[in-house]
């Protein structure tokens, strides 16, 4: 396949919405594909149901194209007193959110049942993040003619997504907002610039660059500099039809410029957010790898939602989030949209 070929990003701009599992919701995805672009389901912490349910929801709206993105993990065995203590660590911030005990049922992968729903409802693109799938799952979803895109965070992972089959490669920046798609080697975080030079070089499948684009400058930056295609995630936070929390809203279109931090205090996995006071009351704590502290901390999240507690909450954003605006998601585009006439 040659890079510029991208056959089933049937879009009016070379824009993919960003998953960020846990805020879309079927109108943001809509919306997406309604305003020219890609929209992308979020699907790493839903069921096989609750992914099915959600693909049907889209499709009731719009025959326009749109992706599903899911969780690759490897399953971590955990002892029991590590995890109490992550736990205990945990207390004193639940007490202030009037909760000193919760129950945290830890979750199992929905991974192949959701690749199951994939191909019955005949999607057409799949994204992965965290780590790449199985040969045996590649060839299901290429046997049922699903476009496949995997993530990088170094130019080792995006030349083993582009060894794999995957049509083509994520190429996440230090500057992306949310949780890193890395999933081997040492933990690194390279500028998209610099990322996506040495990626350009690397491989030979079509590239969508991701991290910190939020304005028609940097999206015609990383055009001209190789990429395909821009997957924008913070910039479209705040927009109407976003599923973020009101407060969460809040915190985005009120950042400052390198109000950000990259932690792993939420879900044990590294993750870039808006810095507030559970990251530096966690930042020398017991914190369980992913998706464990994921859902230790789960009720908290929510606890501090429902409060209104901004400080509690994960605030995931990218570098750029000063430049984020509210608004329409369409208009949200349009002003983006310019950088490519």
């Amino acid at each position: 396949m040659s890079r510029n070929s991208m056959p089933l990003f049937e879009i009016t701009h070379p824009i993919i919405q960003a998953p960020m599992a846990g805020v879309t919701t079927p109108e943001f995805v809509v919306a997406s594909a309604e305003a020219g672009i890609l929209g992308s389901i979020g699907a790493g912490y839903l069921s096989a149901e609750e992914t099915r349910q959600f693909i049907r929801k889209v499709k009731e709206r719009t025959d326009k194209p749109f992706a599903v993105n899911l969780f690759v993990l490897d399953q971590v065995e955990m002892q029991q007193l590590y995890l109490r203590e992550a736990y205990e660590a945990l207390q004193p911030i639940g007490k202030q959110l009037g909760m000193p005990f919760w129950e945290a049922p830890l979750s199992k992968s929905q991974f192949d049942k959701q690749v199951q729903v994939v191909v019955e409802e005949g999607m057409r693109v799949c994204s992965f993040t965290f780590g790449l799938p199985d040969a045996e799952t590649i060839r299901l979803l290429k046997d049922n003619d699903v476009y496949l895109i995997g993530t990088a965070t170094t130019v080792e992972e995006a030349k083993l997504a582009e060894q794999a089959g995957m049509d083509a490669v994520v190429v996440q920046g230090s500057e992306a907002g949310g949780h890193r798609g890395s999933f081997t080697g040492e933990f690194t975080l390279i500028p998209l610039d610099e990322l996506l030079k040495e990626v350009v070089a690397a491989v030979q499948i079509p590239i969508i660059a991701a991290g910190g684009i939020a304005n028609k400058e940097q999206l015609a930056s990383a055009l001209s500099a190789g990429a395909q295609v821009v997957q924008i995630g913070t910039a479209l936070l705040a927009a109407d039809e976003s599923g973020a929390h009101p407060v969460y809203k809040k915190a985005i279109l009120s950042a400052s410029e390198g109000c950000t931090v990259v932690t792993k205090a939420f879900s044990g996995k590294p993750a870039r957010g808006i810095r507030n006071q559970f990251i530096y009351e966690m930042k020398d704590a017991v914190i369980a790898p992913y998706p464990y502290q994921n859902d230790l901390t789960k009720e908290i999240r929510k606890a501090a939602a429902q409060h209104e507690k901004q400080e509690y909450m994960s605030l995931w954003a990218g570098e750029s989030v000063h430049l984020t605006t509210g608004g329409k998601l369409k208009d949200i585009i349009e002003s983006l949209r310019h950088s490519l006439t």
